[in-house]
């Protein structure tokens, strides 16, 4: 029996059933020829005539064929056996021989049906790649079926003449099987090199090739047809992680030569994606990103980091055996701890070792519930869509094509058209900094930016994703930025977006945008810009929070900026978001800038709920939440005047949770900590209340070494925060 290892690269059946590789232990003689009958007839029935798969179709036919031989067998013995039990009381004369052949049997009638299976739900083109590794799995079941045959005890049975006749030849043809590669197929697989050949080597292959090839041969004749081929393929470079064969960088080959065919050959037609509204399934979860952050979804407890209790992108093993999302654990690392934050055990060692069956249980995880999972092991540090994989010079000037093709119809075509156009180009901007280069180099910024005022709630929310894609590589900011009237209609978007999904996008292409640390200052003199973003954090969704309080965090850090974020409400939505799980770190970072300046402390100061919001994230918020806490109460004494100071000092638990922070904290917090508690030291009303704090001030200014001056102009606020690729 060959092992069920040779079914592992058969992905497409992602929970392949137990009995494929596990014989019935329960089964008596006639239950099992029973069982065996039924699974064979329904694989006959199911896999005959023009449901034979469209590849394989000779290795399919054989080995139905000898399904069929032994379906007549288990036939004949079925009616023995009742035959048998009518006229001797229900016994059977089976010999026990045939009985353990028909346990293995049933083994392979299962896996027979998982690799027809596979074959029939493949696409057409992995069929092509995979047409030697298939057959070799067909060639593996004949062998099987080969030595069944050898020890099935035939002569031991009564059969009818013409069904001995029958399994005596199956046993003979069965030795003589040999591994079988369809020619056609094979000529067909080569062919489909070519084209990516051709690309790789600067050319581009004619229109009547490609239409021969796709259409004709392939009888890929439609836009969702190639729709189906191109998801096919991304499924299977996700699935596979790099052991694969083709490569992950040939298959993104393969999917930008379809990407190109589909265009080329069927023009702009609309396909099964949906582009009007009132056509969507999911309609009141937006119109593209219909699975972003879909709250309504509950993390598994063992997918969270223990440190960070976010959802793990690169999860890791410390020498404890413990695991955390591998940015929080090196964080931890670097602050000098040399313990499991866990169990509190002493760190063996400081290496960490991938957790890649909990990463593919989380990627399982995120796909059936259609959550973009970013891996961020060895690659981008923005969210990439197909893994790490450098793509191939083929793929580079597939797309390269295909965006000339989108460009030309976003600046000419029908309204549909340049939908279909902004969406493909959403699609390949979220693909590579490569992709994101030329698709701005080739002019595709001043279409799109003519459709972010477009009636059509899809376009719209179409050109401000793909804008927020594009921005991500550094120089695209500059070209966005540069477009005269571009950023005046990224905040239209946000102000007046037809769907949440493209209001939310337009903030995250302002976080994106203020990266830059000159454009922080236009972005915030933007008529709207900073009250929408305001009123986003206030009453937006979990996700539309996050992205309004991280660009609000990157306009804070000018400090020209901060006047105006105190007229336009700003100040008052992040005192507000140091309560909202999710954004209340970045919150209190902004904060923590923002008080730095005599009239944000003075701001911050006269907000109700500033230092009980601040204390709440110095009690529960995150580490780094906490750092940035203690560090906006530090600046709030320092510059906030009298009134301010005496708020802080009042704060209830203030002293246990300064005390617990400065033997726990990172080690900006423990700084922070200890120059509070300097200040309190000089201030008489603190001496009185808080005279209990002496050794923890003395472990603090011991660990630390520092003077209160020596942080004035300490402006550094820990976050971490990346650009999301939609």
């Amino acid at each position: 029996m060959a092992s069920a290892a040779i079914f592992s690269s058969l992905r497409r059946q992602r929970s392949p059933s137990l009995e494929a590789f596990l014989a019935p232990v329960d089964l008596t003689e006639v239950g099992l020829l029973q069982t065996l009958t039924a699974l064979s007839s329904e694989l006959i029935s199911s896999f005959s005539g023009k449901r034979v798969p469209f590849y394989q179709q000779k290795n399919c036919k054989s080995l139905l064929r000898k399904i069929q031989a032994f379906s007549v067998l288990l036939d004949c013995l079925v009616e023995n056996s009742d035959n048998n039990r009518s006229g001797r009381g229900g016994s059977s004369d089976l010999p026990f021989t045939a009985f353990l052949c028909f346990k293995e049997l049933y083994l392979l009638l299962y896996r027979s049906k998982i690799l027809l299976d596979y074959c029939s739900q493949s696409s057409k083109l992995w069929l092509l790649l995979q047409n030697h590794s298939i057959s070799g799995h067909f060639h593996d079941l004949n062998q099987e079926i080969s030595t069944l045959l050898d020890v099935f005890p035939l002569k031991e049975l009564t059969l009818p003449e013409d069904v001995m006749e029958q399994v005596e030849l199956l046993q003979k043809q069965a030795r003589k099987s040999m591994l079988f590669v369809d020619k056609h197929d094979e000529m067909l697989r080569l062919k489909l090199f070519s084209f990516l050949n051709e690309f790789e080597n600067g050319g581009i292959p004619g229109s009547a090739q490609l239409y021969s090839f796709f259409v004709d041969k392939l009888v890929i004749c439609n836009p969702r047809s190639c729709r189906v081929e191109i998801e096919f393929l991304e499924e299977q470079i996700v699935n596979h992680e790099g052991d694969i064969e083709p490569t992950a960088s040939v298959l993104n080959g393969f999917v930008a030569l379809i990407r190109y065919c589909r265009f080329l050959l069927f023009g702009f037609e609309e396909d099964d994606v949906g582009l009007g509204v009132g056509k969507h399934k999911k309609q009141k979860k937006g119109l593209i990103s219909q699975e972003i952050a879909d709250t309504s979804i509950s993390v598994p407890k063992d997918f969270c980091c223990p440190i960070s209790l976010d959802l793990m992108r690169d999860p890791v093993i410390v020498s404890t055996g413990q695991t955390y999302d591998r940015a929080s654990i090196s964080r931890w690392m670097e602050e000098g701890h040399c313990t499991c934050p866990k169990t509190g055990q002493l760190l063996d060692h400081t290496r960490l070792v991938p957790n890649r069956a909990l990463r593919n249980l989380i990627m399982q995880w995120c796909a059936a519930h259609k959550i973009p999972y970013d891996n961020m092991e060895g690659g981008d540090p923005c969210v990439e869509s197909f893994g790490a994989a450098s793509p191939s010079k083929a793929a580079v000037e597939a797309n390269r094509a295909t965006t000339a093709l989108l460009i030309k119809q976003l600046a000419n075509g029908t309204q549909i058209a340049k939908t279909i156009a902004a969406r493909e180009i959403r699609l390949l901007a979220k693909t590579g900094k490569e992709n994101r280069a030329y698709i701005a180099e080739a002019g595709a910024i001043p279409h799109l930016k003519n459709l972010l005022s477009s009636p059509d709630a899809v376009a719209q929310e179409n050109s401000v994703t793909a804008m927020l894609n594009l921005s991500i590589f550094d120089k695209n900011k500059g070209r966005i930025m540069d477009e005269v009237g571009c950023l005046t209609l990224v905040v239209g978007v946000l102000i007046f977006g037809h769907t949440t999904e493209a209001r939310e996008n337009a903030a995250a292409t302002l976080f994106s945008l203020s990266a830059v640390h000159d454009y922080k200052k236009q972005i915030a003199k933007e008529d709207g810009a900073v009250e929408a973003l305001a009123g986003l954090l206030r009453e937006g969704s979990p996700r539309g929070k996050k992205d309004a309080v991280t660009a609000l965090f990157n306009l804070s850090t000018h400090t020209e900026n901060c006047a105006r974020m105190i007229e336009l409400g700003a100040i008052t939505a992040l005192v507000g978001a140091l309560g909202s799980e999710g954004v209340a770190e970045e919150a209190a970072g902004a904060l923590a800038l923002i008080v730095r300046q005599p009239i944000g402390a003075a701001a911050v100061g006269n907000e109700e709920m500033a230092v009980a919001g601040l204390i709440g994230m110095m009690r529960c918020g995150t580490p780094r939440g906490k750092e940035n806490a203690v560090a906006a109460l530090l600046e709030l004494c320092r510059g906030g005047g009298a009134a301010a100071t005496e708020r802080v000092l009042k704060a209830p638990a203030l002293a246990s949770l300064l005390q617990t922070l400065l033997f726990t904290g990172t080690k900006r917090a423990r700084r922070k900590a200890a120059s509070l508690a300097r200040v309190f030291q000089r201030c008489e009303h603190a001496s009185m209340h808080y005279g209990g704090l002496g050794v923890g001030y003395a472990f603090a200014g011991n660990s630390a070494t520092v003077r209160d001056s020596t942080f004035a102009g300490d402006v550094s606020v820990s976050m971490s925060i990346s650009v999301p690729v939609l």
